[in-house]
């Protein structure tokens, strides 16, 4: 299985500075989104610390743990790299007054093969285009997903909240984190998007369904899920990180093929 993969971080049209970051490592096929909160440039000082670390650990080891790693070595490795992190950003917290309180939401995806091992802490999301069907495969460690599951709301009165943005789990803000972390088999011409809720608050499932389908290319489809948001309002910074399985291995042309039998 090959993968393309493409992000773009937008600053939005009301915050002053960027509080997201996003990281790629085509070689590892490595996908990291953090949206960062704090005081002032605190919270992209986590976020950056997160996608930095957490991209340069993860394809460090995934360099040395050759082409076919256990899923089970892969998940630990990234759980350690996360407490790693998790670490490094509340050190950095406490030693720093300027950067007191500051934390970072996390959704990172390594891609091996026909496997994705997906972990994410806080309410950044991580979705799956199968067969024209958006499927959020994510779920937000947040006080509203909370009320939701307790039967205390309804997912619409979620959707309306003033609390949207109130998280149970960062990464940053105490000595351990827990990080959800699942696996999936990835089919051929999967599309993965992860998203910070600069992008779920402005847009709906309904919209972002029809968006991600679209026959664009990725590039194209990011800027235009960012220019969405931004056009409803553009409240929070907007990041947008997209994965597209496809069918195997590439293709030979036909001039390699002839010279390769000639």
């Amino acid at each position: 299985m090959n993968y393309d993969f493409f992000a773009r971080t937008d600053r939005g049209r009301v915050r002053s500075n960027n509080e997201d970051a996003v990281a790629i490592d085509r070689d590892a096929q490595l996908a990291i989104l953090a949206d960062g909160m704090g005081g002032y440039n605190a919270g992209e000082v986590a976020s950056g610390m997160a996608t930095t670390f957490i991209r340069t650990e993860m394809a460090r080891w995934l360099a040395q743990a050759g082409s076919t790693p256990q899923a089970t070595d892969v998940r630990r490795a990234l759980e350690i790299c996360v407490e790693n992190a998790n670490h490094a950003i509340l050190g950095a917290s406490l030693s720093n007054p300027q950067y007191a309180g500051m934390g970072t939401t996390l959704v990172a995806g390594i891609f091996q093969g026909s496997r994705l091992i997906l972990g994410h802490i806080g309410d950044s999301r991580c979705y799956r285009l199968r067969g024209g069907v958006l499927q959020q495969i994510t779920r937000d460690h947040s006080w509203l997903q909370e009320q939701v599951d307790a039967g205390i709301l309804t997912p619409h009165q979620a959707a309306i909240s003033s609390n949207r943005n109130l998280v149970t789990r960062a990464l940053g803000v105490e000595p351990n984190v827990l990080m959800e972390v699942n696996e999936f088999q990835v089919a051929p011409h999967d599309l993965f998007l992860m998203c910070s809720d600069g992008l779920t608050d402005m847009v709906s499932d309904a919209d972002l369904a029809e968006m991600v389908r679209a026959a664009l290319p990725l590039e194209e489809k990011t800027t235009l899920l960012i220019d969405t948001a931004n056009a409803h309002g553009g409240r929070d910074n907007v990041s947008v990180l997209l994965v597209q399985a496809g069918a195997g291995g590439k293709k030979r042309s036909l001039m390699s093929r002839l010279l390769g039998a000639a």
